[in-house]
């Protein structure tokens, strides 16, 4: 018994730094045929802060995105788990062109975590933090919202409001996967959201897995539909609570956009 508790725990540490750098095409109705092929990393949750081999897998997306310099650069929250990440956080920011940046509940210490600790992210190098605002750029003659999700304002139940837009292609920002309910059916063309760390903890068994961490989780990662709208749900970089990941390895995602059938 002793023993597959070592061997289990050993694992679980690995696997925590284990990331795995994906690309996967996403196929969004309606893109307009100049955006075909546009690039998006999305990265999500790197727990900075804390002992964990996330840390090691945050370094390593970083780097990967920063050598494929993607059309645009997402990250949706928790970035850190505790203040003393903040220097290393901004270190590897720098690494990346213009990130686009999202704040989660973990950075205010808004969870049950015991090992969280308040953060006053008071500057963000080479990026823009969008705050329940929203910013319009031009790629490839198209232009794209990004809308970006304040995590206290959504905690309180509160659903960010954002202004029409008659850009080509509307994406937006938000920590938590339960976005793909709350917002209007084609408000937005994409959502990108993390959170769940896909569950982090996980038990697969015949016919499925069971997430410990979120057993009842509607949308644990992975890709989601409503309506008009996708959503690509993040399975993160970091851990919290513990630094473990069972069967529920880190990951960095590209995603290829691609036009889809109205």
């Amino acid at each position: 018994m002793l023993a597959l508790a070592a061997v289990c725990v050993a694992w679980g540490w690995f696997e925590a730094g284990w990331v795995r750098l994906r690309v996967r095409d996403l196929e969004l109705p309606g893109l307009p045929q100049e955006l075909d092929g546009l690039r998006i990393a999305h990265l999500s949750d790197f727990h900075l802060g804390v002992p964990s081999r996330g840390g090691h897998a945050v370094e390593r997306a970083i780097d990967w995105v920063a050598d494929r310099r993607p059309d645009l650069i997402c990250i949706t929250g928790d970035l850190l788990s505790r203040p003393r990440g903040e220097q290393r956080l901004l270190e590897l920011l720098r690494k990346l062109p213009h990130p686009y940046v999202v704040l989660g509940n973990h950075d205010y210490a808004l969870s049950r975590d015991p090992f969280s600790r308040p953060v006053e992210l008071g500057r963000l190098e080479h990026g823009t933090l969008l705050a329940g605002s929203a910013v319009e750029v031009e790629l490839r003659g198209k232009q794209v919202e990004l809308a970006g999700v304040d995590p206290r304002t959504w905690l309180k139940k509160r659903r960010s409001e954002f202004e029409p837009s008659a850009a080509d292609l509307r994406l937006l920002l938000c920590h938590f996967p339960d976005a793909l309910d709350k917002f209007e059916p084609g408000r937005f063309d994409l959502i990108l959201a993390g959170h769940l760390h896909g569950g982090q903890i996980v038990l697969p068994y015949g016919f499925g897995r069971l997430l410990l961490a979120h057993p009842s989780a509607r949308y644990p990662q992975g890709i989601f539909r409503r309506g008009a709208t996708t959503m690509h749900v993040s399975p993160g970089l970091g851990t919290t609570f513990v630094p473990f990941r069972f069967f529920a390895r880190p990951e960095a995602t590209e995603l290829v956009l691609r036009c889809g059938s109205d």
